[in-house]
């Protein structure tokens, strides 16, 4: 009776020290380790980038998912030979080092297993106390139930000390060794193994002797258990320890930041491919020394891929020794900067699209004014009237401003924070029509992927047989984790015909001098570029687009310096036309030929032909298109000679000839014949014959109710120029101040006037009798 009450009672203490093994394992945290971690980042094939050091300031690589087979065995052996066959516990490893301890009269071996080991790192005690070696068993036996061994491996590689702030294996691989742990040889990973053990080792230029000793008793272990054959034994043994520790990789320093501030402490895998990110590097380290002779010190570069929106390459700023020299710690990726006309190719886009546009169309280009901003062309020159594609290839400012003005601020301002625009904090009315010059400040991270999502546009509808992407204006995409979504819909916000369009349009961009003559080798690649220049030489930007990259290029100073000479085509163009020289060669992109249709246009107004114009083209443009015919051509009438103009009043008809005539305004005209030596003025009036057309033009001023006089450099009043156009050549214009006479003029009609503050008049009259009157108002600022 008394054996069976012994029994139950042994039983009953040992279920209860069960059931108290169980309860006491909610005392092991969940997660085993409460600790920061450094941010990692890692390319596109898995290639460290670079690393942020944690917040307790250790190198401390979040944990691995595997541990690489040398090192496996390196530790294994030396560490816990029998790691796969305990439970956490090994009774004969403890037991022989307690009498290793009691001979030598000290502590000389703990008979910790590695999963013991795991449990004294997630507990942070340092002291070898008894106390603390019951816990860790206790804990070690829970971790062998929630973990698995592989896993717990991973947790001792993750987490165990490499000397001095170095933590886990993937840590110490790079700063030891200069390279992933799964490229180690046998005795790197054979002093990784040993380093843990004694961490204070690993002292480049001491104690290297005692480190090797160790290293190299190891390496005989793994020879003597077959681990390794002879020859690798004798060439492991040969290599020498480590001399230096090194820095860690950093090719993508400003992505690595932003990986830090976005993802802290985490391992991200980035869809930046490494070489490509290497040559990029090199290729603006080459042309920074070619730009810091003028004092520019500051370049980005963004590489995109269609359609997927991910970035294949970033470099934020130029690289210094003294990164605070010139800024370039400033990653200019995200930073705002004006965008001077790197827009323009949007707002084609737009017009094209709703129909408002034909690419032939002539544009004006003349001095003009709107409230109190006056665009300027970047050469200062004037060409009367450009075809709409000319002015977008030339990046003319004048006509890209006229045609804001006809497709309205708000709308355009609508459009482009659709597109991804996101620094457009402002209303409209702010921007006013400087939108399309600069007035607005764009990322270089908005900017490529506006122009990136414009050729997904175009190759999601070729490749999707004629249906669009559900949101084709999409961020940019740089974790390599994160899918772009390409849903397909049938209500695109542009149609790939208008994008096609537009991308045509900027192939005629006139190359740098570097790529001169491009169109005539085999195989060159098509690509459409756009620059933009702001005001004051601060930014200059390049943007190219292919059918599977995008290449934006900013380049300048951090610090808003302007420079002369800093312009898109000379400092940003040649950088980025040396990216698409290292990337893949592509195929241009398909005409979308459902969207478009072949109309008649005017040969010489590029409009709609009305029933005066008599030599018409052809050409295809996106479908639905909504221009009227041309207000240009009209049907004159000439004498017998055919050598003057007439009338029904003061010529037969019967004698008369008829033609059709482009007839320009005159201020247009006066312009446009300079830069165009075919177009024909119209003949002169035959004397007698009265006049009916608009011969006087004012160029400027365009506007008349707030003239400001000008403040010359030494302070005194400047003068107002008052530059006036004239259908015809070698006539004498009078001009009149408030009816007093002031002077005439020949040929170039200007005259320099101060009139005083208030309401005036200006007559002008010609020698062939036409006149015209215009009140203006003086004002002080």
């Amino acid at each position: 009776m008394n054996i069976k009450k012994a029994r139950r009672t042994v039983l009953i203490f040992l279920l209860l020290l069960l059931v108290l093994f169980f309860i006491g394992g909610w005392l092991v945290p969940r997660p085993l380790f409460n600790t920061s971690y450094s941010t990692v980042l890692e390319s596109s094939e898995g290639e460290l980038l670079g690393a942020r050091i944690s917040d307790d300031e250790q190198w401390r690589f979040p944990p691995v998912d595997s541990v690489p087979e040398k090192y496996e065995k390196c530790v294994l052996n030396f560490e816990d030979k029998y790691f796969y066959l305990h439970p956490g516990i090994n009774l004969v490893s403890m037991a022989r080092a307690l009498v290793q301890n009691i001979r030598a009269g000290r502590i000389v071996s703990g008979g910790s297993t590695i999963t013991m080991q795991v449990c004294r790192l997630a507990r942070s005690q340092k002291e070898r106390s008894l106390k603390n070696k019951l816990i860790e068993m206790f804990w070690a036996l829970h971790v062998e139930l929630r973990y698995s061994k592989s896993e717990i491996l991973e947790l001792y590689a993750s987490h165990a000390p490499f000397g001095g702030n170095v933590v886990g294996l993937d840590a110490a691989a790079w700063r030891y060794f200069g390279r992933d742990p799964g490229e180690l040889s046998w005795a790197e990973a054979a002093t990784l193994a040993v380093l843990p053990n004694a961490p204070s080792l690993i002292y480049p230029g001491r104690l290297d002797l005692r480190l090797k000793q160790k290293r190299d008793f190891l390496l005989n272990q793994l020879l003597l258990a077959s681990e390794i054959d002879s020859i690798t034994y004798e060439l492991a043994i040969s290599e020498p320890l480590p001399e230096k520790v090194n820095a860690l990789p950093d090719i993508a320093f400003h992505i690595t930041e932003k990986a830090n501030a976005e993802k802290h402490g985490q391992r991200v895998n980035s869809t930046i491919r490494y070489q490509l990110q290497e040559r990029t590097n090199e290729i603006v380290a080459r042309h920074q020394q070619r730009l810091k002779s003028n004092f520019i010190h500051n370049m980005a570069v963004l590489v995109v891929e269609i359609p997927s929106k991910k970035v294949l390459a970033y470099v934020g700023n130029t690289s210094n020794a003294d990164s605070t020299a010139h800024g370039n710690q400033v990653d200019i990726v995200q930073a705002p900067r004006s965008s001077g006309s790197i827009l323009k190719p949007f707002l084609y886009t737009k017009m094209l699209d709703e129909g408002l546009l034909l690419p032939s169309m002539l544009t004006p280009d003349i001095p003009i004014r709107f409230g109190g901003f006056t665009p300027m062309n970047f050469d200062r020159e004037y060409n009367g009237a450009v075809p709409a594609e000319e002015a977008l290839a030339r990046s003319l400012n004048i006509p890209a401003v006229h045609l804001l003005k006809d497709y309205g601020v708000g709308p355009f301002y609508s459009f482009l924070k659709k597109t991804g625009m996101t620094t457009l904090n402002k209303q409209p009315e702010h921007y006013g029509l400087s939108l399309i010059l600069g007035g607005a400040e764009v990322k270089l991270w908005d900017l490529a992927g506006m122009y990136a999502s414009l050729g997904s546009i175009l190759k999601c509808y070729n490749e999707e047989d004629g249906f669009y992407s559900s949101q084709p204006f999409s961020p940019l995409v740089w974790e390599d984790d994160v899918e772009h979504s390409e849903e397909a819909g049938t209500q695109p916000s542009v149609r790939a015909s208008a994008v096609y369009a537009t991308l045509d349009a900027l192939l005629k961009v006139k190359r740098p001098e570097s790529e001169a003559g491009w169109e005539h080798f085999a195989h060159t690649r098509k690509i459409a570029w756009k620059t933009g220049t702001s005001f004051g030489f601060r930014d200059a930007w390049a943007v190219g687009v292919t059918s599977q990259f995008v290449v934006a290029v900013w380049c300048g100073n951090a610090d808003g310096e302007g420079r002369a000479g800093l312009t898109g085509i000379s400092a940003a163009a040649p950088v980025m036309f040396d990216v698409f020289s290292v990337l893949p060669y592509s195929e241009w992109f398909q005409i979308p030929t459902d969207e478009m249709t072949n109309i008649e246009v005017c040969a010489q107004s590029g409009y709609r032909p009305g029933e005066f114009c008599t030599e018409r083209k052809e050409i295809m443009v996106p479908a639905g298109n909504k221009v009227g015919v041309c207000p240009w051509h009209r049907r004159i009438h000439l004498n017998k000679e055919g050598s003057y103009r007439v009338n029904a009043a003061c010529y037969p008809v019967s004698k008369m000839q008829h033609q059709n005539w482009l007839v320009l305004p005159p201020a247009m005209e006066y312009y446009y014949k300079r830069q165009n030596v075919l177009y024909a003025t119209l003949p002169p009036l035959m004397p007698g014959c009265s006049e009916t057309e608009q011969q006087l033009e004012f160029i400027y001023p365009r506007e008349w109710n707030r003239l400001f006089i000008p403040v010359d450099l030494d302070g005194t009043p400047g003068k107002i120029i008052f530059d006036l156009a004239h259908r015809s050549n070698n006539v004498t214009v009078f001009w009149y101040l408030d009816n007093r006479f002031l002077g005439t003029t020949q040929n170039v009609h200007q005259l320099e006037l101060r009139p005083d503050e208030g309401w005036h008049s200006i007559t002008v009259t010609d020698n062939l009798g036409n006149s015209m009157t215009k009140r203006f108002k003086v004002v002080n600022r």
